[in-house]
């Protein structure tokens, strides 16, 4: 019984004893493993560039005709002759359409002849009046006459002169919904007609930016029908008040527009060109780390014959074109990590390679 026992020990301590002496080499393994220096972080890294940039202000805005109007007739009458097609280009004082006026032509014609009445008998009276023949009376009367005979002519072929309708200036028809044979009313609309070239565009500013504009100061507009395209101009005219509900200032730019690309209500980006800004520190983005208690970047420094980083506060400014201005916390020739950020801590090694992202995807440069 004893000898089971003592046997039963053994094996106990056996395998005890290779249990606790596998966990204390496993145990050193480890510690020779973290004693060992860790490899560099593989990151990417920029240098803080100096640039210069074209500060502008946004808006939206729409484009409008210089000037724009429906063309109507003012005096009613059927369409006797249409002279245009819709859509075509024409010259102020063009004519579009002619109304019936055979009525008129010949009611002129019997004014006429009122007024050569009307003209004779003044004339026999004034002979008359030099021999007192007739009274000073007959002769006013016989003047009356006259002058109201021509001014009954002069109506008439005003009259007629309308019925003759032309453009009030020059531009693009619209599409014209009339026909021969069409009764129209006065004020009835017979064609749209706009003025394409200049052209203008109506945008808003937020009040605060009252003292940056002034008239004659440079636009560049964007529309969609003309993505890669941009129209210049100037500003043409301010409006004296804010808007109270939007506190916004309305401006007015115009645009040459010879190729008449710009249409009347197109959607218009609007960019207001201010002062050019040199010296600017810029960054790509991707190297700023946004954060609730501001902005920071990782510097790459040197320590020995290696890499670090130390983590930097930064205050940021304005983004254009993937690139971040740097307005406190680098300088020019600074290198930051812009890719890697994620593993990094401040004093870890570090190992630039700006031939691939840490996507695998090739970063170019």
């Amino acid at each position: 019984m004893a000898k089971r026992l003592i046997l039963v020990v053994l094996i106990l301590i056996v395998i005890f004893g290779g249990i606790f002496g596998w966990k204390t080499y496993s145990g050193m393994k480890m510690a020779a493993m973290m004693s060992r220096p860790h490899p560099p972080a593989v990151i990417a890294s920029a240098e803080v560039k100096v640039e210069s940039w074209q500060p502008w202000l946004h808006a939206i805005g729409s484009v409008t005709a210089t000037q724009g109007i429906s063309v109507t007739t003012e005096v009613a009458g059927q369409v006797h002759e249409i002279l245009v097609k819709s859509g075509q280009p024409v010259k102020a004082g063009e004519v579009l359409l002619r109304l019936d006026d055979s009525v008129d032509r010949a009611e002129l014609r019997g004014l006429i002849a009122q007024r050569t009445l009307a003209k004779l008998q003044f004339e026999r009276a004034s002979r008359l009046l030099k021999d007192k023949s007739v009274s000073r009376s007959d002769y006013d009367a016989s003047r009356a006459r006259l002058d109201s005979a021509e001014a009954d002519v002069d109506a008439r072929r005003a009259l007629m002169a309308k019925k003759t309708i032309r453009a009030p200036f020059s531009g693009r028809l619209g599409i014209a919904d009339i026909n021969l044979g069409q009764y129209l009313s006065p004020g009835d609309a017979i064609v749209p007609l706009q003025a394409l070239d200049p052209i203008y565009v109506d945008y808003h500013l937020p009040e605060r930016h009252l003292a940056d504009v002034h008239v004659g100061q440079a636009v560049d507009v964007v529309v969609q029908a003309w993505p890669q395209r941009h129209f210049k101009g100037v500003i043409s005219a301010i409006n004296p008040g804010i808007d109270t509900g939007t506190r916004t200032l309305r401006l007015r730019a115009t645009l040459d527009n010879p190729d008449q690309l710009l249409r009347p209500g197109m959607f218009a980006e609007v960019r207001t060109v201010l002062p050019r800004r040199d010296n600017i520190l810029t960054l790509p983005r991707t190297a700023v780390t946004y954060n609730p208690y501001g902005e920071s970047v990782f510097v790459i420094q040197k320590k020995g014959d290696g890499l670090v980083v130390q983590n930097r506060p930064v205050k940021t400014g304005e983004v254009r074109n993937g690139r971040v201005e740097i307005v406190k916390g680098l300088q020019a020739g600074d290198t930051v990590v812009t890719a890697g950020q994620n593993k990094l801590r401040n004093g870890l090694p570090v190992s630039i390679d700006n031939s691939v992202k840490l996507d695998g995807q090739v970063q170019g440069g």
